[in-house]
């Protein structure tokens, strides 16, 4: 019984490490289009031609995003803003959002 918890955790651990490294290339995808959309101005056609494509499809659900239009339109709208993954990940990005939100709101 051991042995197959023992293996069952470590089955889970590598799904788990896979679906991270799957998320990393959805992030270097994105990151790429939004050098594009800089050079070329056509970053969100690139993103949204990659999620729909079968390789982009096969990406996102392994990464544990489900391919359908609304997130292809979301990738499309994060593309959009031009904004690089590591900056929109950090926390000074996150505290500045708020508080423009917040800004907003009053």
């Amino acid at each position: 019984m051991r042995d197959f918890v023992d293996g069952t955790a470590f089955n889970n651990e590598q799904g788990n490490r896979a679906r991270k490294l799957f998320a990393a290339v959805v992030l270097a995808a994105l990151d790429d289009a939004i050098a594009d959309d800089k050079k070329y101005g056509n970053g969100p056609e690139q993103i949204a031609r990659w999620a729909r494509s079968r390789d982009g499809r096969e990406v996102l659900s392994c990464a544990g995003i489900d391919p359908n239009e609304r997130v292809v339109e979301g990738l499309m709208d994060f593309v959009g803003k031009g904004v690089r993954t590591s900056v929109a990940l950090s926390r000074e990005e996150s505290e500045r959002r708020n508080a423009a939100q917040q800004a907003e709101a009053a």
